[in-house]
């Protein structure tokens, strides 16, 4: 029955061609699909190196009314820790002295960049503006939410930045992400409970931290800043791997 059986191979061939000679066709590649696949692929390389790339922000804001002197003095020199703890750094200064002057820098990415601008402020007599600090950093944070800033606040007072009316503006922070690290340089007198109470619940407000630190003591405050500047950077993480960092970490949200 073998040879009964004819299999649908068999193809006529047009004369002068043998089976050798035949090829098959590919199927043709849509060249729309090659450039669709290269344009994904360098857009997930894009993301990937801004992610790698990220700067982190950090607003360093300073209370400059007369009887901070010593201690920005001590702030201008301890400051070069931050840019020394981690890379990806960037930095605004931003004060308040005087009768309604507050002040904001550029951004700087070195600490000698830093360390100049700080040089040539001196502190004068005035009241505290907190609330416009805070404002400050609400403002920046909306300006770039993907790359939102952390507060930190060296002070000794709170004079007339009443706490009810900073709050709104410290929970306004904290919904949009801004931590705040708030810097106490205490002097033992009668408003230092409230102060203390202020600077804690704006901490709070903001998911950050609040600490007291000794002027005496420069290393407590260098020490803070390079926590800081770490957690800027690279977050509870590298936070928890600081020195000092434990009154810290165990009041952030």
């Amino acid at each position: 029955m073998a040879d009964d059986i004819k299999t649908r191979h068999d193809t006529k061939l047009a004369p002068g061609i043998a089976p050798g000679d035949l090829t098959v066709k590919k199927a043709k590649r849509d060249p729309g699909s090659d450039i669709d696949a290269f344009v994904q692929r360098t857009r997930a390389m894009q993301v990937a190196n801004r992610a790698q790339t990220q700067r982190g922000r950090l607003i360093f804001a300073l209370d400059a009314t007369a009887s901070r002197q010593p201690t920005w003095d001590m702030a201008m020199q301890t400051q070069v820790e931050m840019f020394e703890e981690v890379s990806n750094l960037d930095v605004q200064l931003v004060y308040y002295r005087g009768v309604g002057e507050c002040q904001k820098s550029g951004w700087v990415s070195s600490s000698n960049r830093l360390a100049n601008l700080m040089t040539g402020i001196t502190c004068h007599a005035g009241n505290t503006q907190i609330g416009k600090v805070l404002a400050h950093a609400r403002d920046e944070a909306k300006a770039k939410p993907a790359c939102k800033p952390t507060l930190i606040f060296i002070g000794d007072a709170i004079e007339g930045d009443n706490i009810d009316a900073l709050a709104p503006i410290a929970a306004e922070l904290g919904e949009l992400g801004v931590k705040a690290f708030m810097f106490h340089e205490p002097h033992h007198d009668d408003d230092d409970p409230k102060v203390e109470s202020a600077f804690r619940e704006i901490a709070r407000l903001t998911g950050g931290a609040y600490c007291r630190f000794d002027a005496s003591a420069p290393h407590q405050l260098a020490q803070l800043l390079r926590a800081v500047a770490a957690f800027t950077v690279g977050g509870v993480k590298a936070l928890a791997a600081k020195p000092g960092a434990v009154k810290l970490l165990e009041q952030l949200k």
